[in-house]
C-alpha cells in the first residue's frame, strides 16, 4: 500500500505561483508513474502532468511552458510548481501514483481569483 498526502494548494491572484507537493508513504519502491490530476466544479477529472520513474515527463497543452513537475527522491515527494496562474487553473488538485496499483491523495484545493 502508498499513502499520499498533499499539500500547498491555497488562494492566488491570476500571474501568481504556487507549489503543490505530494508526500507519500509505504511500499513506494514499486512506483513507476506519479501523476496530478485537476478537477473542476461541474468538470471531469483531468490528467495536468506526469512524471515515469525514468523521468519522462507529460504536461496537458494548456500548462506547457506554465507548469512544472517534479521529485526529490530522498524526501519521497513530488512536486508541481504552477506558476502564472490563472482563473482556469482553479481546482480541486490530486496526487495519483501508480505501481502494482493505482493510489489516489485526498486533493488540495487552488483558488486563483482575477
Amino acid at each position: 500500500q502508498v499513502q499520499l498526502v498533499e499539500s500547498g494548494g491555497g488562494l492566488v491572484q491570476a500571474g501568481e505561483s504556487l507549489r503543490l507537493s505530494c508526500a507519500a508513504s509505504g511500499n513506494i519502491f514499486s512506483i513507476t508513474v506519479m501523476r496530478w490530476y485537476r478537477q473542476a466544479p461541474g468538470k471531469q477529472r483531468e490528467l495536468v502532468a506526469a512524471l515515469t520513474s525514468r523521468g519522462t515527463t507529460y504536461y496537458t497543452t494548456s500548462v506547457k511552458g506554465r507548469f512544472a513537475i517534479s521529485r526529490d527522491n530522498a524526501k519521497n515527494t513530488v512536486y508541481l510548481q504552477m506558476n502564472r496562474l490563472i482563473p482556469e487553473d482553479a481546482a480541486v488538485y490530486y496526487c495519483q501514483m501508480s505501481g502494482r496499483s493505482d493510489y489516489w491523495g485526498q486533493g488540495t484545493q487552488v483558488t486563483v481569483s482575477s
